[in-house]
């Protein structure tokens, strides 16, 4: 189903949620801010309405009639034909503390809120929330996204290193290039279909939420990422490297049956100025890939590998 053409409508709001005084409320902040609103008062017609309305939001509230807003979300999330990149906001008058929080980013959410809202910091969430949904989805448009991961793919991660690339040499900034390999833990192989798409959701969404906002992070292949990092020399490519591995391996990705435990190995490339490099910012990334997989082929203990120094334009 095609996605709606949010920018050039008022966007459209979902709000599920049983309790009248409640839902009235929300649509008291949104109508006077431009956002049209569709109401759901179950679980099931959030579902339904989700997938035909495709809206911009949808805002579940956690107690519903008939099912949990968690379930909501984990349904809508695993439902090709709701919108991967529409943000979900689950409200709850009931606890709302780390335990619930967690849980509902697990399920899918954006973001999790406690009653009563603060409509002001809610406006300027969904504002923020609605911005990331039009540009990721005109990069998918574009093809330069994986949809696998959520992440660039290798034609839209080629084209943010030569953005970031250009403003290293005006800014004569160090850049690195890394590239990861979460691999199973203590198997051979890798995970195959559907279980290989989970592991790559999951593993999309540890760097999106590991990575700096100034870093582009992209799937270069069936189990391998890239991160272009501006601003960061070897030592800053080392701390990376040491930071999100941390996170994939203390992470175990559910996949059918029980869990996956992933271990890390990275390949890098860094240079201290980046105009004075004699490669381009996309060969760099070729050269943290050409690292990790002479690091993987290999096979010893080794989990961190560089690429040999890259020579400057001019001898010192």
């Amino acid at each position: 189903m095609a996605q709606r053409e949010s920018a050039a409508v008022a966007p459209l709001v979902l709000i599920a949620n049983d309790q009248e005084w409640s839902a009235r409320s929300l649509e008291s902040i949104l109508g006077p801010r431009g956002y049209a609103v569709v109401r759901a008062y179950t679980g099931q017609q959030a579902l339904e309405r989700a997938r035909t309305a495709q809206p911009d939001v949808v805002i579940l509230d956690a107690q519903m009639p008939d099912m949990h807003g968690f379930d909501v979300c984990r349904a809508l999330r695993a439902d090709p034909r709701f919108g991967p990149t529409t943000p979900v906001v689950i409200t709850t008058s009931g606890p709302s503390g780390r335990s619930q929080r967690l849980e509902a980013y697990r399920a899918g959410a954006w973001e999790f809120l406690g009653q009563p809202l603060d409509g002001e910091a809610l406006l300027l969430r969904l504002n923020t929330f609605l911005e990331c949904k039009r540009e990721v989805d005109a990069l998918r448009e574009e093809n330069l996204l994986d949809p696998g991961s959520g992440l660039y793919n290798m034609r839209g991660l080629a084209r943010r290193a030569r953005e970031i690339g250009a403003e290293a040499f005006r800014r004569r900034d160090s850049l690195a290039c890394v590239v990861f390999s979460p691999e199973p833990d203590g198997e051979s192989g890798d995970p195959v279909d559907e279980e290989a798409n989970r592991v790559a959701e999951q593993v999309g969404l540890l760097f999106k939420r590991t990575g700096r906002a100034s870093d582009a992070i992209g799937r270069l292949g069936h189990s391998e990422f890239g991160v272009i990092a501006p601003a960061t020399g070897v030592d800053g490519a080392l701390r990376l490297v040491k930071r999100i591995g941390a996170a994939i391996e203390a992470s175990p990705i559910p996949v059918r049956g029980g869990e996956r435990r992933l271990k890390v190995k990275a390949g890098y490339c860094a240079v201290p100025d980046f105009a004075e490099s004699q490669v381009d910012a996309v060969e760099l990334l070729l050269r943290a890939t050409t690292a990790l997989r002479e690091l993987k082929r290999d096979g010893d203990a080794e989990r961190i590998r560089a690429f040999e120094p890259v020579p400057l334009k001019y001898p010192a």
